[in-house]
């Protein structure tokens, strides 16, 4: 089973169009410390020659640039990619869609609150159901792929997306809004959980002794993005656990013998995206990694 990594840094990318916060700025400055990140997003494939989308980042058109095996091969028209299973509704993870209208065949996989929220915005008309249909898949029940890959989706804690938000939306128990999910090709097997708001002891029986986990990573700390001044808004507000503090995804996943571990989805303001920060050190020596556009995983 072959993984590309095509987009590792969360909503808005990295760095942010907009954005002077300390790692953003020291790209602007050209340092040598810190890369270019898309949106979220990842490839997989069973047999190297059909491929998966694991969500649709706003930047699929330049991820499919970056990515050679996802590039046409000997048609006028044609693509490897055979569907997009989506995660939830967040924009950085379905707004893709809307480049891959080109009346070009492959079907859309998400729970039924996931397509409903694509399905609200008559914008997402253009990707013609009648070419790409869109198919409801059921938690805990596995789908197979033409080439071989199994798909299980499972509830993970989450919300639902920012345009859909009340004032105080729940981020526990936002049932089919946010899942993650269990890539399987016969006995090898990885997850993907891209948005997790809380480690529970349900997701931690489930990931014991996984080969490989891709995991939310969005902030290193909480309340990080108002320290820096740059929102208003916790991680837990946003419907996402930290890396770091005794509730963070490096205690909680730490002790479960997960023999690879993947942070993803970073956002621009987590200091781990700096090479050699404390915080970035810390989640190495814990046995993380720290996704890139364009790293490749064989399983």
């Amino acid at each position: 089973m072959r993984i590309i990594v095509l987009g590792s840094a969360a909503g808005g990318g990295f760095p942010q169009w907009n954005c002077g916060c300390e790692a953003c700025a020291l790209f602007w400055q050209g340092d040598p410390r810190v890369r270019a990140r898309t949106q979220s997003s990842v490839a997989v494939s069973a047999s190297g020659e059909k491929w998966l989308l694991l969500n649709c980042s706003p930047d699929v058109r330049l991820q499919i640039l970056q990515t050679r095996a996802l590039h046409p091969q000997g048609t006028k028209r044609g693509s490897p990619i055979e569907g997009v299973f989506l995660t939830n509704g967040d924009i950085d993870h379905v707004a893709g869609l809307l480049s891959l209208r080109e009346s070009q065949p492959f079907v859309i996989f998400g729970t039924t609150a996931v397509l409903a929220e694509i399905g609200r915005n008559q914008i997402f008309a253009a990707v013609d159901e009648s070419i790409v249909p869109r198919k409801r898949v059921e938690l805990d029940r596995p789908v197979v792929m033409a080439d071989g890959l199994t798909i299980e989706p499972f509830t993970v804690a989450g919300k639902v997306p920012l345009y859909r938000e009340s004032d105080a939306p729940e981020t526990k128990g936002e049932w089919q809004s946010t899942i993650g999910l269990k890539i399987s090709k016969g006995e090898t097997q990885f997850y993907y959980i891209p948005g997790c708001a809380d480690i529970d002891p349900a997701l931690r029986a489930r990931l014991k002794n996984a080969p490989l986990v891709l995991f939310d990573g969005t902030l290193w700390q909480d309340d990080e993005m108002i320290r820096q001044g740059i929102g208003s808004k916790t991680g837990r507000r946003m419907g996402h656990v930290s890396m770091s503090g005794p509730e963070g995804s490096i205690a909680g996943l730490g002790d479960l013998g997960i023999q690879r571990k993947v942070f993803i989805h970073i956002n621009n303001s987590n200091p781990v995206l700096i090479d050699g920060t404390p915080e970035r050190r810390q989640a190495e020596a814990a046995g993380w990694e720290i996704a890139y556009d364009g790293m490749e995983i064989e399983l």
